[in-house]
């Protein structure tokens, strides 16, 4: 009887890619479950839950994600300030104004694992909101998810 060895990759032997996403006309959660699961390495068929064997996601046209139905404008995002009646509720159409990167980051962060690896894994992902971006030295490969 044949035994086989479960392989499991040390993160000295993890050959990281860099991928360009453009998120033109994209709906948010499809595109950020999509991204999530690039920046994890589930893609991979050496996956090891504890390592950071995933690629490195730079994503561009980050301003212009679409949410479905009317969540631009009822959907909230939370946030507190500490203080007694400090909480602060802002629509996506208000972030989108100043930060629209901030959406995506958003969105991919709750997708990773809320733990010291999660962390680590969310560094892996630039966001842009523009078509430019500064790493054309990475040679990104361009997918569309």
């Amino acid at each position: 009887m044949d035994t086989f060895k479960t392989k499991s990759v040390r993160k000295e032997d993890v050959q990281k890619d860099w991928i360009l996403v453009d998120a033109e006309s994209q709906v948010v959660g499809r595109l950020a479950s999509q991204i999530a699961f690039r920046l994890r390495g589930k893609h991979k068929p050496d996956f090891t839950p504890h390592i950071d064997g995933g690629d490195n996601v730079v994503v561009i046209n980050a301003d212009k994600v679409v949410f479905t139905g009317n969540k631009m404008v009822d959907k909230e995002y939370f946030s507190h300030t500490g203080y007694p009646g400090g909480q602060k509720r802002k629509s996506p159409e208000q972030i989108a104004g100043k930060k629209p990167e901030w959406i995506v980051e958003n969105a991919v962060r709750g997708m990773l694992p809320k733990n010291r690896l999660g962390r680590k894994l969310f560094t892996n992902l630039h966001v842009y909101a523009g078509s430019e971006h500064p790493h054309e030295a990475q040679n990104p490969k361009q997918i569309k998810l």
